[in-house]
């Protein structure tokens, strides 16, 4: 732990950013990985108790089931299984299934992209930090003892160089935090596809036999 602090104490200011950087943006990592799962979680719930009904051909119950249900699969069934009592074929049901899922997608990718933002911050502030921390090296040893420069410009190159390390350190976890987040979003995104596509086969199989 004393190595860290030194570490960071050492490599000048821009360390700080990069550090408060890493805190952000593990704590919205963290939120949105719980955020994901409990949606997976109670999107699954839903279907699994609204689409026996669903195959059964009661519309209604299921509708009573998925009215006012805030999961994000439960505000698309209710679009469609609504919008079904009026529509007069099933292209209008699946148009407002849609537009349902323009509405929760915001809320599944939210702060996400935020995630990748920051990792680039990170790295161009590393940078940034190494820059200046070059500058004030080299002007440093400007009127240094010759003999003492190389000593002194090599040490003080290695001090600059911790905020570039460090904003790659921090860069590359948050990088594939986002990859991942990416990649769970887009799971939760097919499920909800999926889950509109029986309904609409469904709802065509229920007006093919009425």
């Amino acid at each position: 732990m004393t190595d860290v602090i030194r570490f960071i104490q050492d490599g000048g200011f821009f360390m700080y950013p990069i550090l408060l950087i890493l805190f952000v943006g593990l704590g919205i990592t963290i939120e949105r990985f719980m955020f994901l799962a409990r949606v997976k979680k109670a999107n699954k719930a839903l279907w699994d108790e609204v689409y026996p009904s669903i195959q059964k051909g009661d519309t209604d119950k299921a509708l009573k089931v998925v009215k006012d249900n805030e999961t994000e699969i439960g505000r698309i069934l209710e679009y469609g299984l609504t919008r079904n009592r009026s529509a007069k074929n099933v292209e209008d049901v699946e148009t407002s299934m849609e537009e349902a899922l323009m509405e929760v997608l915001p809320r599944l990718e939210a702060r996400t992209p935020f995630i990748a933002t920051f990792a680039n911050v990170a790295t161009l502030l590393g940078l940034l930090g190494t820059v200046q921390g070059l500058i004030v090296a080299f002007a440093a040893i400007a009127n240094a003892d010759p003999a003492e420069k190389g000593n002194l410009l090599s040490s003080s190159i290695s001090v600059a160089m911790n905020t570039t390390a460090f904003g790659l350190i921090v860069a590359i976890p948050l990088l594939l935090a986002y990859a991942f987040l990416q990649s769970r979003t887009g799971e939760v995104v097919e499920s909800l596809e999926m889950a509109s596509i029986k309904l609409l086969n469904a709802l065509r199989q229920i007006r093919n036999n009425a």
